[in-house]
């Protein structure tokens, strides 16, 4: 398929700036492969859409202050992006300047803070820094936080809240799994006294989600790889209901990609890993029944993964249906619930 397959027509004026005034406010558009059937519906009202014994999967990241501003020894300015932390002195980051910085040369940061380039690793910088604190810290100190760049204001104290998710656990991703921010206290435990299962992965988000696609056939197109944590009793909650008839609901793509990534590398059982499986029209999957998500950015690789578990066609018109009815897109936009396609509907 072609990356125009995936295009469509956004008005700007539906690209959400901020979020709803409480999270369970936003619209949900529900779709449904087995009929061809779109039905509008509000957040709040996702409970009626479970029954005791189905599961809901939620990635408990939590989103780091991964900007940094700072100079080079030369004196050239810089942005540094962290997107992935390996250990307590070294992280990958993206580097905005006006030349990039070479191994050996040493990156000014905040307050005396300085980081050493290592090297390159993929399209990130290797750094380390060279002061006793350790990345989490400086950056819970000294970042801000990394909204998505269709955002246009910079961020607040609004955002530091909203863009977090209310379960957001284990620190280390640089952007929202925005599916999870929907959710409050107040519905999740809704959903736990009408007896749903609710189970946790963990997948940080890299910088690489908003990494547009540069190639004609999607085909050709390299994934960026993130980080997750699959545990002991998601893996064995989620079996034990399958077993039983009882339906798997992701939230959001991380946990999708989570889950069907351990499932076709036949990895049902806990542990760490690393994915950059690419879900397009043709997919098969394996463990995830229904999707809640956002709506996507046009010829991103998250519209092409929705295409492939609702179906293209569906999809397409469901779309058409959002921007038609005025529903709110992207990270503080509405949401969808999608119930999977046959594998043959889906392609």
């Amino acid at each position: 398929m072609r990356i125009q397959d995936f295009d469509f027509d956004l008005p700007p004026h539906l690209i959400a700036q901020h979020p709803a005034a409480h999270r369970t406010d936003s619209r949900l558009l529900r779709v449904e492969a087995s009929n061809n059937a779109l039905s509008d519906a509000m957040f709040k009202d996702i409970v009626d859409a479970f029954e005791a014994g189905d599961v809901l999967v939620l990635n408990d990241t939590k989103v780091i202050k991964a900007r940094l501003f700072g100079t080079k020894e030369t004196g050239g300015q810089i942005e540094v992006m962290i997107d992935r932390v390996l250990d307590s002195h070294q992280a990958y980051a993206q580097i905005k300047a006006s030349r990039s910085p070479k191994a050996g040369s040493i990156l000014l940061l905040t307050e005396g803070l300085r980081a050493e380039v290592l090297g390159r690793h993929a399209n990130m910088f290797h750094l380390k820094l060279l002061n006793e604190i350790d990345w989490f810290t400086l950056l819970e100190r000294h970042g801000q936080l990394p909204l998505p760049p269709y955002i246009e204001h910079q961020a607040d104290t609004e955002d530091d809240s909203r863009y977090q998710t209310v379960f957001a656990k284990h620190a280390g991703a640089v952007a929202a799994p925005t599916a999870g921010l929907h959710f409050d206290q107040a519905i999740m435990q809704m959903l736990a006294d009408k007896g749903v299962q609710i189970v946790y992965v963990t997948l940080h988000v890299g910088a690489g989600t908003f990494q547009p696609v540069k190639v004609d056939n999607i085909a050709d197109h390299h994934m960026h790889s993130e980080v997750y944590h699959l545990p002991e009793h998601t893996i064995q909650t989620i079996l034990e209901a399958r077993s039983s008839g009882k339906r798997i609901t992701a939230v959001g793509t991380t946990s999708l990609r989570t889950l069907e990534s351990a499932a076709h590398a036949n990895k049902l059982f806990a542990h760490h890993g690393e994915t950059d499986i690419f879900i397009t029209p043709g997919f098969e999957f394996k463990l995830v029944d229904r999707l809640i998500t956002n709506f996507h950015l046009p010829k991103s690789t998250l519209m092409m993964l929705v295409s492939a578990f609702g179906g293209y066609a569906l999809l397409r018109q469901a779309y058409a249906h959002a921007v038609a009815q005025s529903y709110r897109f992207f990270s503080y936009g509405d949401a969808m619930l999608i119930t999977r396609a046959s594998h043959q509907d889906a392609q």
